[in-house]
């Protein structure tokens, strides 16, 4: 079985030791062995790592890519053993979140009491909004973004789906009936947002491409949990993410309509970041928590 990490450790004290003998002499082995041990490196690769002369070794642009690589990986790997070995109790600081109200609340915020059991040294400092910030300018660690993902220098890591749904409280559709097509939307108070288009419409995908309709609605709202609010007062129809909504249709306190005519209707969520291999403990640890426990929360607790 390969042992590609002890490999690298012998290669990185090659490069530090500055020769072969050198290097063989601080990990008490033969030098034929050390130089074994890197023409192996070599030929898996199929590059040659290292410019061997008489006087001293010199690295090539891919070994130089190697030993910096190599580096990174066993002082990640180092962290974990030391993680495990300590207890997550050593990883401590805080990390900067931002998330659309929904998610959060139902979301994420039921994970936190487990997260803090497992890092109590970690600070969640927690914004929830429905607006997209600037991870930079907000100096947010994680950001939760419903929707495309724009093209930028942030890493992500794909959560889920979300599916949205057109639901009214019983209360409403006893009074104003239930919406047959898509052309009847016109006659419902159609609740909307603000935060991302001047008039209100609602996208709704039609022919394979998404039409924005134009809405009458009495409420532009800056986040989803109050749209949810007035549709549950029976103030009108609401266009929402199936996780937000999942528990109140189960309950009967919203049906869902058009279900059989609005084709589906679907937005990626993401948690984007900043710092890629480099990203300190704390959001690493954070990530590594709540990302597959929002999928399975997404999947519908699947």
């Amino acid at each position: 079985m390969d042992n590609r990490a002890g490999e690298m450790q012998v290669f990185l004290r090659v490069v530090e030791a500055g020769s072969f003998s050198e290097a063989a002499r601080l990990l008490r082995m033969t030098p034929s062995t050390v130089s074994k041990l890197i023409s192996r490196i070599e030929a898996r690769l199929g590059v040659r790592l290292v410019e061997r002369s008489t006087r001293r070794l010199s690295l090539t642009p891919e070994g130089q890519i190697y030993y910096e690589r190599s580096q990174a990986l066993l002082h990640d790997l180092d962290e974990v053993e030391q993680e495990l070995a300590q207890g997550a109790t050593t990883t401590g600081g805080t990390v900067r979140v931002n998330i659309a109200v929904a998610l959060g609340v139902l979301g994420l915020e039921p994970l936190l009491p487990e997260f803090w059991r497992t890092y109590p040294n970690v600070v969640v400092d927690l914004s929830l909004s429905d607006e997209i910030v600037d991870l930079y300018l907000d100096r947010t660690d994680v950001a939760f973004r419903v929707g495309a993902l724009p093209a930028s220098g942030m890493i992500a890591r794909r959560i889920g789906i979300a599916r949205r749904k057109i639901v009214a409280a019983p209360s409403y559709l006893d009074r104003h009936g239930i919406p047959l097509g898509v052309d009847d939307l016109s006659r419902h108070n159609c609740l909307g947002f603000n935060f991302r288009r001047l008039a209100p419409v609602w996208p709704i995908r039609e022919s394979g491409r998404i039409v924005d309709r134009a809405m009458t609605s009495s409420l532009l709202a800056n986040n989803g949990e109050t749209v949810r609010r007035m549709a549950l007062a029976g103030v009108g129809l609401a266009r929402m993410g199936d996780y937000h909504v999942r528990a109140d249709i189960a309950a009967g306190r919203l049906i869902e309509v058009l279900a059989d005519v609005v084709e589906p209707d679907e937005e990626q969520i993401h948690a984007v970041f900043l710092g890629g291999a480099r990203m300190p403990q704390r959001v690493r640890v954070f990530l590594d928590f709540v990302v597959p426990r929002l999928r399975q929360f997404l999947d519908g607790g699947a």
